[in-house]
């Protein structure tokens, strides 16, 4: 049983990493500002939530005084990676930018050990560091050596930064929240954020040709709902080093995506990479399983104490 619902988890997970992939190319076929773009992306899909709300109205009353203070900040901290990041995409590749997100396991381990004592067994650090390996030699050919592409890097770094903590709150928040509750929450208050953004900077919020806002749907669609939707929902049976080991794929995904569709290249070196990658996020997985406590509403991700 517990195996069987382990399966369901990682192609969860898979489908997931498809998803994600998709989103940086959404956003180099857009010319909108990258903070409109985040801003219609989250704001699309608490509209395709919308029509769920009344259901969930005994869990939004569930909801503890102490963690909305908590739901806002992780909101908030989601609308910053996504203003960053998506802004990074402007300025340097695909594959870099992507690559840099793969910080994020990296720091969530250090994080979660300080303030969770999470632990994993050697095995799962030894995937960990195959799949960084990887990582590297994948944006190792794509990175370039100008104002410009590091000013990208630069973006994408403090936009890992944020989601990092993001998903640190939301590990908390999820042993308590439910999925749509803190979905739809936290992905209002990061639109709200970048709108308050857009109309500081003075953006305009509409007047936008059909084809961009195609794009927005799409990124509300795709990326959103079957891709951080479906992290954070993993969040509660899952651990956060977890999810974010998973993520790594994306830039794999992503960088083959950017090949067919954007006609970036990928060297044979890249090419190498992502099979070590993929390889050392399977090795991780499976050496950092999640331990289940089957209960449809309070059903937690208990840290690994494994050494």
């Amino acid at each position: 049983m517990a195996s069987q619902k382990s399966l369901h988890l990682y192609v969860f997970m898979f489908i997931g990493i498809i998803a994600i992939s998709f989103s940086a190319i959404i956003v180099k076929w857009s010319a909108a500002p990258a903070s409109i773009l985040g801003m219609y992306r989250l704001l699309l899909t608490n509209l395709l939530l919308l029509p769920w709300m009344w259901s969930y109205r005994e869990e939004w009353k569930a909801v503890r005084k102490n963690d909305w203070l908590r739901l806002s900040m992780s909101g908030i901290f989601l609308g910053i990676h996504f203003l960053l990041w998506m802004e990074s995409l402007r300025y340097t590749s695909v594959s870099s930018s992507t690559v840099i997100l793969t910080l994020e396991p990296v720091l969530i381990l250090i994080a979660s050990y300080w303030l969770f004592q999470h632990r994993i067994k050697r095995s799962a650090i030894y995937g960990l560091g195959l799949a960084l390996i990887g990582m590297v030699m994948i944006g190792w050919g794509d990175f370039q050596i100008s104002d410009q592409a590091l000013y990208g890097d630069f973006l994408s770094v403090l936009g890992t930064i944020a989601v990092v903590i993001h998903m640190l709150l939301g590990q908390d928040l999820r042993s308590r929240v439910t999925s749509y509750v803190y979905n739809f929450y936290v992905f209002l208050i990061a639109g709200l954020s970048l709108a308050v953004y857009n109309l500081c900077a003075g953006l305009p919020l509409v007047g936008y040709p059909a084809n961009e806002w195609l794009l927005f749907a799409l990124m509300a669609v795709i990326p959103t709902v079957l891709g951080h939707m479906l992290f954070n929902w993993l969040l509660k049976y899952v651990s956060a080093t977890s999810i974010s080991m998973s993520i790594l794929g994306e830039p794999v995904g992503a960088s083959l995506l950017a090949w067919v569709l954007l006609g970036e290249t990928l060297g044979a070196l890249q090419w190498f990479a992502c099979v070590l990658l993929i390889v050392g996020v399977w090795i991780f997985l499976r050496n950092d399983r999640p331990t289940y406590q089957i209960s449809e509403t309070k059903t937690t991700a208990a840290p690994s104490t494994s050494q």
